[in-house]
């Protein structure tokens, strides 16, 4: 491994190790008595490195990848043009839930501190709500339609935002026993049917 493929490797376990931290000191105190000095005493650095790899404690607990982390409509753009777009999205959707899960056990820990702490609510609302006009700008563009005049572009971002959302909650409910890229092709496949095809 080269000296950079190194230091990005590094990077990365640090963010990873600050970002699990999180997850487990939220679980153990609650959210509202987790600090960053916690947080960076947990993962073995120093309270300023945290701030080179997250902007607050909230934002380690809901984009643990960073705020540069793939984001759904980043996949999307990545799927082959000549893939209709449900089924584009659907690809896009496959691989950001492989991701996810990857680290199970973290990922539900994760999903209970949300569940849990009513104060997290508007920042999630307002990433997911970031994230769906991003993904419509993305179907918008695989389509050749407006993302605001037409239809399918917000249509088709505001359906996988709510399958992702169920897909996650049902995972959560179930204990992680069934694979999450199940559940929301599951979840897909129950909304195709209504939705408008692109001409």
């Amino acid at each position: 491994m080269t000296g950079r493929g190194l230091r990005e490797r590094k990077k990365a376990d640090t963010r990873a190790a600050l970002a699990a931290a999180t997850v487990r000191l939220a679980v153990d105190r609650g959210w509202e008595h987790v600090t960053v000095e916690a947080i960076a005493a947990a993962a073995d650095v120093s309270y300023r490195t945290f701030f080179n790899y997250f902007s607050s404690k909230e934002e380690a607990l809901l984009q643990p990848g960073g705020p540069d982390q793939p984001r759904l409509s980043t996949r999307l753009r990545a799927v082959p043009a000549d893939v209709g777009p449900l089924d584009a999205v659907r690809t896009a959707v496959q691989a950001e839930l492989t991701e996810l899960e990857a680290d199970p056990v973290g990922l539900l820990e994760r999903l209970t501190v949300l569940m849990g702490t009513p104060s997290l609510l508007p920042r999630l609302v307002e990433m997911s709500a970031a994230d769906e006009r991003e993904c419509a700008l993305a179907v918008a563009e695989r389509t050749g339609l407006d993302a605001d005049a037409d239809l399918l572009p917000a249509l088709l971002a505001a359906v996988v935002s709510a399958a992702l959302r169920v897909s996650l909650l049902r995972w959560q409910a179930q204990g992680g026993t069934t694979p999450l890229t199940a559940l929301a092709d599951e979840a897909l496949d129950a909304v195709a049917a209504g939705l408008p095809a692109a001409h």
